[in-house]
């Protein structure tokens, strides 16, 4: 390869990396003493991709999401959210949380809202773009009713629905299907991937459950206990659209098998 050509190929390298994760190292101040939550932590995730979290309770899944967020910093390294410096929060990023949050006064579609009016966006715009998401997740017609009116796994759709209606670029999730039933964790994944699809948003998604990130994920990051070090970053070999039938594949249960191993050998 030519210089010229390397040159070329580290560039489009680059281009295609949306958030670059170097060195980062988390310390809190506790009544103890310090706590490491993260050490020595290195990842690029490309443009575009759907990359999970995985690894045992405590070992630095949501602190790494916080620290995406810009809404904690790290005690050392640096984070690049597209090749600049990530030193504050950013509207190019949604999150979704575990539990919905939803504010039981406002109607579904004023919940959905909330980010567009923070952020001082064109409200006609952001409505009509609401309105596109909740149809999209088959919340169509429960604009206008109220949290309280909805099951669970409704709430967390229309949750989605919010972290994606300002269009940020990167969309963060920590455990969002955890306190949900099986089934409809099972029907939210896979209505997940079909936003993911249909609008490509980098998503980096932080579960417990490892089946579930290798269903969802391009690439599975499997993390220690803590101090949460990366022990290996697995790309995931299943084509897409994904089944649930995959789940019964050797090549599934060759991940499954490897992402267990890594996370209970530390």
């Amino acid at each position: 390869m030519t210089a010229s050509s390397a040159a070329l190929a580290s560039e489009t390298s680059r281009a295609m990396t949306k958030i670059q994760i170097f060195d980062v190292y988390k310390t809190y101040a506790t009544r103890s003493g310090r706590t490491t939550a993260l050490q020595k932590v290195d990842l690029d995730i490309r443009e575009n991709e759907f990359i999970a979290l995985v690894g045992p309770s405590g070992c630095g899944k949501s602190t790494l999401l916080k620290l995406i967020t810009a809404l904690i910093r790290p005690s050392r390294g640096k984070i690049l959210l597209g090749g600049t410096l990530l030193d504050k929060p950013s509207r190019d990023v949604g999150i979704v949380f575990q539990q919905p949050v939803l504010m039981p006064w406002r109607s579904v579609l004023d919940n959905v809202l909330l980010p567009a009016e923070i952020l001082g966006l064109d409200m006609k715009e952001a409505r009509a773009r609401a309105v596109e998401l909740l149809d999209l997740v088959g919340l169509g017609g429960f604009e206008n009713r109220y949290p309280g009116e909805l099951s669970g796994g409704m709430q967390q759709r229309a949750a989605i629905c919010r972290g994606l209606v300002h269009d940020p670029s990167v969309l963060l999730m920590d455990e969002p299907f955890a306190a949900l039933d099986a089934m409809t964790r099972e029907d939210l994944g896979f209505e997940l991937l079909r936003i993911w699809e249909r609008h490509r948003k980098t998503v980096v998604f932080v579960t417990h459950n490892i089946p579930e990130a290798i269903l969802l994920a391009d690439r599975v990051v499997a993390m220690s206990p803590r101090p949460g070090r990366i022990e290996k970053v697995i790309d995931v070999d299943l084509p897409r659209p994904r089944t649930l039938d995959m789940q019964f594949t050797p090549a599934f249960k060759a991940h499954s098998d490897e992402i267990r191993a890594l996370i209970r050998r530390t």
